[in-house]
């Protein structure tokens, strides 16, 4: 890329997270938030403005593209894929998004807000130190910042400008994907995987610049009704059924250790993300996660469990516990070719491939299950889902990069990229 081209993804990417797209969970429309319609609708003139092929919006706010091949030569090219999600976590605001450029990192703290109320700090990030010289682009510590997924966006978009551009580079056609709702976990639940005509496809929804993701956990959501009885205090002796610490000794039974706070890399967990109640009624919310299906089949046993003893203890009906599941490892349905390619494109622009296991989930991890194989790639990001979240632009380059070398690798290009 040219610097006119950095310029315009750093401009893309910036003009992105200031649309508000956040998605709120247990809705039943899709999208569950209509403002994400506002960037589809933003994207969808982009696109259409660049040139791209059958471009279309669904009623259900995804967005969908086609980069033309431009091969000359007889052979076959497989239809490739790239899928991003426009929306951001409800974990904090996404509306009223200010962000800020620290050009050329010095390396020291950095003070998101004018009161000094919160820092980025190189004690608490020390990933922050690899990135001295580079220009960051940090929150006002107010709200998120949106780089997971609009940092994806922004360099699929710049992917898609750079080929157009240069119709003398050979490649197959390329399909371009957006989706509403990945945040709240529907984000494949009407993705069009036949009309989208990919043979397989990446999701740009990463981390740091050099992973590579294909093994996700498996997931499931729980959510356990705690039914008490409200008696006065002063003559509950013997009747009275507290709700909310019922709830806490469900909690209580499991394991201590098997919570996000203490488990990294394949290690699963169970997390309790709401608790609300009062003594006659109360409400747990968990999410579940295992890379392992055995181990998982076993969380969601154990909480099961847990309700029946619970039940026995203090009578039928007190405990209700439903649990659905939410994705499950796309490891099995992913073909090597997918990572061998992703690995090769990294070395050749010079960054080094990092496989790791990715400790969520994407739209990819459905996708894989309904016929459309689909790794994770990064877009450069860091401190997802929080005040604290930095991106470095210069990665955000590496990263159009890595999807612009994966298209020529599947088209069997070695040729010398125009600037």
């Amino acid at each position: 890329m040219d610097q006119t081209e950095k310029q315009q993804l750093l401009e893309r990417f910036l003009q992105y997270v200031t649309i508000d797209t956040e998605s709120v969970p247990d809705q039943e429309t899709v999208p569950s938030s209509e403002k994400q319609k506002n960037l589809c609708r933003l994207l969808k003139t982009q696109m259409e403005e660049m040139g791209l092929s059958h471009v279309r919006m669904s009623e259900h706010g995804y967005l969908y593209g086609e980069i033309p091949s431009t091969m000359k030569r007889r052979c076959a090219v497989p239809v490739l894929g790239f899928i991003a999600h426009m929306d951001t976590a409800p974990a904090l605001s996404g509306a009223n998004v200010n962000p800020r450029i620290i050009k050329h990192y010095d390396g020291s703290d950095i003070d998101l807000d004018s009161e000094h109320k919160y820092c980025l700090s190189k004690k608490e990030f020390p990933s922050l130190q690899r990135y001295i010289g580079q220009d960051l682009v940090v929150t006002d510590g107010h709200t998120l910042l949106g780089a997971d997924d609009k940092a994806g966006v922004a360099e699929i978009m710049t992917m898609a400008s750079y080929l157009m551009n240069h119709p003398e580079i050979e490649h197959g056609t390329i399909q371009i994907g957006f989706t509403p709702d990945e945040e709240v976990g529907r984000g494949a639940d009407f993705f069009d995987v036949e009309g989208f005509g990919a043979d397989f496809a990446y999701t740009v929804d990463g981390g740091e610049l050099g992973e590579i993701e294909y093994e996700n956990f498996n997931a499931a959501a729980a959510k356990v009704w705690i039914h008490g009885k409200s008696i006065h205090p002063g003559s509950a002796k013997g009747q009275m059924k507290n709700a909310i610490l019922m709830g806490m000794e469900f909690h209580q039974m499991l394991p201590v250790f098997e919570n996000p706070a203490y488990t990294e890399g394949y290690e699963g967990f169970y997390h309790l993300h709401t608790m609300q109640g009062d003594v006659e009624t109360a409400k747990l919310e968990y999410i579940i996660r295992d890379h392992h299906m055995e181990t998982f089949l076993q969380k969601k046993e154990r909480m099961e469990k847990i309700a029946e003893y619970l039940n026995e203890k203090y009578g039928a009906g007190s405990v209700e516990i439903q649990i659905a599941d939410s994705y499950y490892n796309m490891k099995e349905k992913i073909e090597p070719h997918l990572i061998e390619h992703a690995v090769q494109a990294l070395e050749r622009i010079g960054v080094e491939p990092k496989i790791v296991p990715i400790r969520g989930g994407t739209d990819g991890a459905r996708l894989s299950f309904m016929g459309l194989p689909c790794p994770n790639l990064c877009t450069g990001g860091h401190n997802y889902h929080g005040r604290y979240e930095y991106i470095p632009v210069q990665s955000m380059e590496k990263c159009v990069e890595l999807l612009v070398r994966i298209v020529l690798l599947y088209a069997n290009t070695e040729e010398t990229l125009p600037d």
